[in-house]
């Protein structure tokens, strides 16, 4: 496995590119291949709530400067990006929709907050989820709406796996932060209904895109299949990080886990790799695939790579098995000659040769999955990071 040393000294490089992101009217802006707030990009809820994320587990590390950066972003999740008068957060400081997607990592980043005890967190806790259980969380059949107006009054017909993959992870946290285990059987409730009987019924291929009674729609996008939340066909790095919150989902229960998780987590992973990793006659994992395993979108992100070593780490800690710590090191030796950028963060987006592009995306915004490759693997798989941390 990858020295703790040189893990330690890639997190502490990737935080001090983050730092750049704090932008002084609030929040946490859109960082640019050098690391400069892009101006035309407005400040976004999901890049701030994985911010604060990324600053709490690093406070909880004892890094000095990151409890500011963690009340930062606490701020503006309480101030300009949330609704005052109808609750709730909106996609951007300029973009009012309400999405789930967005609402995960706000739960996320409140749950990490509160775990590193910031003082505004307990306040963003408690509204994150009064808001996720009142207004994503449908009851009826255990999983999440996907979106709404301002006011709440209509819905998107649509229903996607990414949110609902990310609900379950912000669930993890807060089961742990708050000690309410409701939170970690709804997680078990999503990861069932979308692995263990949909994934699995698709040949353990994700289906991503849903309608509102969620049969799976399968041409989703078709047209657009460079969309950077919703590209057509099935994303191969969303496989692999399944594949890994089921194994901090079995971890967190603990004897109460069904015996599937493991199975399906290593049927995930195997699957990734087997129609993801270098097949179109070029390393990486392609970006996207279609329902007959050819390739749409070969691009490699950085993203996918990093959510390859958590996955390989986590079953490698699960099984002890020398094939996982082989293709954690394969994931690593990709990601340090092609990703790793010296000049500070993870090049985001990469042409099949391997050379940076952005046909999906621009700059370099999202430090939250490179972090936690270079955090998580010196962990344990319960409980949430913001508490193992400490």
């Amino acid at each position: 496995m990858t020295d703790p040393t040189w893990l330690t000294a890639q997190r502490r490089a990737l935080v001090a590119f983050a730092a750049g992101a704090a932008d002084p009217a609030g929040g946490f802006g859109w960082l640019d291949s050098a690391g400069e707030r892009m101006p035309d990009k407005p400040v976004a809820t999901w890049i701030t709530a994985r911010m604060t994320h990324v600053f709490a587990l690093e406070d909880g590390l004892g890094d000095p400067g990151a409890a500011a950066l963690v009340d930062h972003g606490v701020t503006a999740l309480l101030g300009p990006l949330r609704d005052a008068d109808n609750g709730g957060w909106f996609a951007s400081v300029v973009d009012p929709t309400k999405s789930a997607y967005e609402h995960a990592f706000v739960l996320l980043a409140a749950c990490s907050a509160q775990a590193a005890g910031r003082p505004k967190a307990e306040q963003l806790l408690t509204e994150a989820l009064h808001i996720v259980e009142t207004r994503f969380w449908d009851s009826e059949i255990g999983l999440p709406f996907e979106s709404w107006d301002p006011a709440w009054t209509v819905t998107e017909p649509y229903r996607g796996a990414n949110s609902t993959m990310h609900f379950l992870e912000a669930f993890l946290a807060a089961g742990d932060v708050t000690g309410d285990k409701v939170w970690h059987e709804r997680a078990l409730g999503l990861a069932e209904r979308i692995v263990h009987v949909t994934s699995a019924a698709h040949g353990w291929r994700v289906p991503e895109h849903f309608g509102a009674d969620w049969t799976p729609d399968l041409g989703y996008h078709r047209e657009d299949p460079r969309h950077p939340f919703r590209p057509f066909g099935s994303t191969i790095g969303h496989w692999l990080e399944w594949a890994r919150l089921l194994l901090h989902l079995e971890a967190a229960l603990g004897a109460d886990a069904p015996g599937w998780l493991l199975p399906d987590a290593r049927a995930l992973f195997d699957s990734a790799v087997r129609r993801g990793w270098g097949v179109d006659g070029r390393l990486g994992f392609v970006y996207t695939i279609d329902w007959d395993d050819l390739p749409v979108v070969r691009e490699r992100m950085h993203w996918v790579i990093a959510e390859a070593v958590l996955a390989a780490a986590a079953l490698r800690a699960r099984t002890g098995e020398e094939p996982y710590a082989d293709w954690y090191a394969a994931f690593w030796a990709y990601a340090r000659e092609h990703h790793i950028d010296p000049a500070g963060g993870w090049r985001h987006e990469l042409s099949p040769d391997g050379v940076p592009t952005d046909g999906v995306w621009v700059g370099k915004p999202d430090t939250y999955h490179a972090y936690q490759a270079t955090l998580f693997p010196v962990l344990p798989l319960s409980p949430a990071a913001a508490l193992a941390v400490r």
